[in-house]
């Protein structure tokens, strides 16, 4: 499977339909259903692999675009630089992130998330998150959800796919290193993979006020994704946690001024 993305990726110059410059979160999610729809289709027919995954992803991603989202991804290389399966650990804005990812990483290195057991009963979108195989966790009990990211994320690991695992105990477009869990660090550590530390910017993709997962696009925004380098945890793993957070703190900070500039 050949990437898309390179070192860096930027969405090209190009022209925004009447439409779309005035209603970019309806012409979204119409065209948003359609992928849904099409994709669910394969998965319950059982023909849901990961090119299929890349190109509803790929096609997400064109269509937040055609909607007026510009987006920018750095840092690609060094997934591609990494022997084997890790461990990627991000902050978490938005549902965009869960639909992008995919089409980024997966043609690289094959890779599954940990989410919050509700997105697997979702209506239609259930069947592709079913699909993929993720690590599905409560968000509610603390100690029961490690046991099952340590159990079933070693297991995925140790069979080449890689994990992808947002932290934070709630989605949020305001960073803070104390809502950062260590669960990515103890599954790095345990399996004896790398971490990938991910800082992203998806606040683009607003949070819903019945939906949570689905509120309106600000096309004014940029969303953005920088992958950090490498990390192998050694001691306690606290240092790791620290660079993470740093990596995920100043790429947010360094947004914000270029957003200011």
């Amino acid at each position: 499977m050949v990437s898309y993305f390179q070192d860096r990726y930027r969405t090209a110059e190009q022209k925004v339909t009447l439409c779309s410059r005035l209603f970019p979160s309806l012409v979204f999610y119409c065209r948003l259903v359609g992928i849904v729809l099409r994709t669910s289709k394969v998965a319950r027919a059982g023909g849901f692999t990961g090119e299929k995954w890349v190109e509803s992803s790929l096609e997400v991603l064109q269509r937040l675009e055609e909607a007026g989202i510009s987006i920018e991804i750095s840092g690609v290389e060094r997934l591609s630089r990494v022997a084997g399966p890790v461990v990627i650990v991000s902050n978490h804005m938005s549902m965009m992130e869960t639909l992008l990812l995919p089409g980024v990483i997966q043609p690289i290195k094959p890779v599954t998330f940990v989410v919050k057991e509700s997105l697997l009963s979702y209506p239609v979108f259930k069947h592709v998150m079913q699909a993929s195989q993720p690590i599905a966790v409560t968000r509610t009990n603390p100690r029961q959800d490690l046991k099952t990211v340590l159990g079933e994320g070693s297991v995925k690991l140790s069979n080449g796919i890689s994990v992808i695992v947002f932290p934070q105990t709630t989605r949020s477009h305001h960073f803070d290193p104390a809502q950062m869990s260590s669960i990515g660090v103890k599954l790095a550590k345990k399996a004896g993979v790398p971490i990938v530390p991910l800082a992203l910017q998806t606040d683009a993709w607003q949070n819903g006020r019945w939906l949570k997962d689905f509120g309106r696009l600000d096309s004014r925004k940029t969303a953005r994704f920088a992958f950090g380098k490498p990390l192998m945890v050694e001691g306690k793993g606290d240092a790791e946690q620290t660079l993470i957070n740093g990596h995920i703190a100043e790429r947010l900070q360094a947004w914000s001024e270029e957003a200011e500039g």
